[in-house]
């Protein structure tokens, strides 16, 4: 594969449109997802003006919009995107849109044209819900991860405190489960947290949260509790939910749990405190025989069956062992990240060309 025909794989799948004209805003190139968007191929395209190819009108006043590329040139820098900007098609169909326009550059630095990218408004916004998505909850459980936990666990607490009402939190963890990923391996573990997941959500109200902490661990938020007291009923009533067999790889496997509780504002009156706390007196459960519930004690954090200071990086959104880039962008990303490159293809293509 020549480079040229490298620098046209790239264009095309970078998913969004791309279309580049020359200084006299002539239509130098369309890649394909910009051939169906605009109704246009690029054998008919080439040549024209860009008002004939990529017409754009204010979606507000219905007036014809600037000309981005013209504007990037003039500018000579990056701008975008055009407020209110609808693509009207050759056909006449409408569709809303987000965009970024720069120069493009000869060798020598001067300006040899421009390039666009534009997307429909509607893939954008599905793309960031989508990204948002995947920052707030655990990919594999569909439950809120650390980092919504966070948010939620700081809005309970405020809550509490203005109503002057008790909340707790619920350290759960699943006992022997290595084991099951041992005996019937990796995936039906997944599919074992799946089913745990499903199951603890429909113990809970919906004012709970339940959160996957890593692993085969959960944390539970018990909001607008009348009674304290009514933390260790919940608890108990998680691990009933759990005490049917589920049917994993053709077998029934049958999970117990250890679950710490701590209390606000008994135990802790930070998010902090009560995570850890919550786990410390999970730990003193299982130290005590497995499958029943500790609330929080002093005996629970001087007994020294675990460092508290993993449940003190909760905040991070992501487990010690877990790298710092586990959130990566989507294909195509910002604008501005696939404007870059758009740029880097086409400085390529005229590297090439001058060579």
């Amino acid at each position: 594969m020549t480079q040229g025909d490298w620098t046209e794989a790239t264009l095309n799948s970078i998913g969004d449109a791309v279309l580049s004209t020359d200084v006299d805003g002539t239509i130098t190139y369309l890649n394909v997802a910009a051939e169906g968007m605009t109704g246009w191929s690029r054998e008919a395209a080439a040549g024209r003006p860009l008002d004939d190819v990529f017409h754009i009108i204010d979606g507000t006043t219905r007036t014809i919009a600037r000309d981005p590329l013209n504007l990037a040139m003039r500018l000579n820098r990056t701008v975008g995107p055009t407020p209110s900007c609808v693509l009207v098609r050759r056909d006449g169909a409408e569709t809303e849109i987000e965009d970024s326009a720069a120069p493009i550059h000869n060798t020598d630095g001067s300006v040899a044209g421009a390039v666009i990218v534009f997307r429909a408004v509607g893939t954008a916004l599905e793309a960031s819900r989508h990204m948002a998505r995947l920052a707030q909850y655990d990919a594999l459980t569909g439950l809120p991860n650390r980092l919504l936990l966070a948010d939620r666990l700081a809005s309970s607490l405020e809550l509490a405190r203005r109503h002057h009402a008790p909340l707790a939190v619920l350290f759960l963890d699943i006992d022997g489960f290595k084991a099951v990923n041992d005996s019937l391996g990796h995936a039906a573990g997944d599919r074992l947290l799946q089913h745990i997941a499903d199951a603890l959500g429909g113990a809970l109200r919906r004012s709970d949260t339940v959160s996957r902490y890593g692993g085969d661990e959960f944390v539970v938020v018990l909001s607008e509790m009348e009674n304290a007291e009514d933390a260790a009923a919940v608890a108990k009533k998680l691990r009933l939910a759990l005490a049917s067999p589920f049917s994993i790889e053709g077998q029934k496997v049958v999970v117990t749990a250890s679950i710490g509780i701590a209390r606000y504002p008994d135990h802790g009156q930070d998010a902090d405190g009560l995570i850890a706390y919550a786990d410390a007196a999970m730990y003193r459960a299982k130290r005590e025989g497995r499958e029943h519930d500790h609330l929080f004690d002093g005996r629970s954090w001087h007994s020294g069956v675990r460092p508290v200071g993993r449940a003190k990086t909760a905040w991070t959104g992501r487990s010690e062992s877990e790298p710092s880039g586990a959130y990566q962008l989507m294909p195509g990303g910002t604008m501005a990240h696939v404007l870059r490159r758009v740029n880097d293809a086409f400085a390529r293509l005229r590297r090439r060309s001058a060579g």
